[in-house]
């Protein structure tokens, strides 16, 4: 299968799985993962989810030139993935095990928190071919790290290693590979130990406030805390803060 797809308790693990090919995506391995992503979204019981790459050279490297670019659809699969992973608000974390390039690099950009593999490497290389990053690269590289940098390795293509990934904020973390999903599965741990409307209300809230002015920023945050104010698992944290004892989340 060119991707795996495992749920263990509220974790789900999707893995691309095409590691003769560096995990480079064809057509049908950016429509699988896009059906993956509306199951998970889909599924109550599914509250964090992780990406990472087959094997231990790759986590994505991009889209598979070879294959996709022979006969091309009227719509590429690709194009129903990043819209549904910009309007997911459930959190999700790139568990980045070596090269992260084009789409690969995309992909790692939609998540919420990214952590790195020392070997890994970092770049958009579609201008090389005369292209642009069209999944998001162009806005979503320049939101996160500065500017200048930015627009580097946009223009020139080139890739960087983890640690100035690390230093540039493109990625969160950066451990040894054999540490790599550990670290992932900590982070999901601690998530989920908080109410999950509110993890996802406050994934709303952040993401879409960065477009929006000041005070509409605000009064979204408003909006979604007195939306919360409503539900059960708002009143059985506070019961639980209140008997000192851990809160039982019901998502309601």
């Amino acid at each position: 299968m060119k991707v795996l797809f495992e749920k263990k308790g509220p974790i789900a693990y999707v893995t691309i799985n095409r590691p003769e090919r560096l995990n480079a995506c064809d057509f049908e391995t950016y429509e699988t993962l896009a059906q993956i992503w509306r199951e998970f979204r889909d599924d109550a019981t599914l509250r964090v989810g992780i990406i990472t790459g087959a094997g231990e050279r790759a986590f994505c490297a991009g889209s598979d030139v070879k294959t996709n670019y022979v006969e091309r659809p009227a719509e590429e699969p690709q194009n129903k993935l990043f819209p549904l992973l910009f309007e997911l608000y459930k959190p999700i974390i790139a568990a980045i095990n070596g090269h992260a390039n084009g789409g690969g690099l995309e992909q790692a950009l939609c998540c919420d928190i990214r952590v790195a593999a020392e070997h890994a490497q970092f770049g958009l290389g579609e201008v090389r071919l005369g292209w642009l990053p069209g999944a998001g690269g162009t806005q979503r590289l320049p939101r996160l790290i500065p500017l200048g940098r930015a627009l580097e390795m946009l223009y020139t293509g080139n890739r960087i290693g983890a640690q100035e990934a690390l230093r540039l904020g493109l990625v969160d973390h950066v451990v040894p590979m054999s540490q790599l999903m550990s670290k992932c599965e900590e982070i999901a741990t601690e998530i989920c130990k908080s109410a999950p409307l509110a993890v996802q209300r406050i994934k709303q809230a952040a993401l879409r406030g960065l477009d929006l002015p000041l005070a509409d920023g605000l009064k979204l945050e408003r909006e979604l805390y007195s939306w919360l104010q409503g539900t059960e698992d708002a009143r059985e944290g506070a019961r639980a803060f209140a008997e000192k004892r851990p809160p039982q989340w019901k998502g309601k």
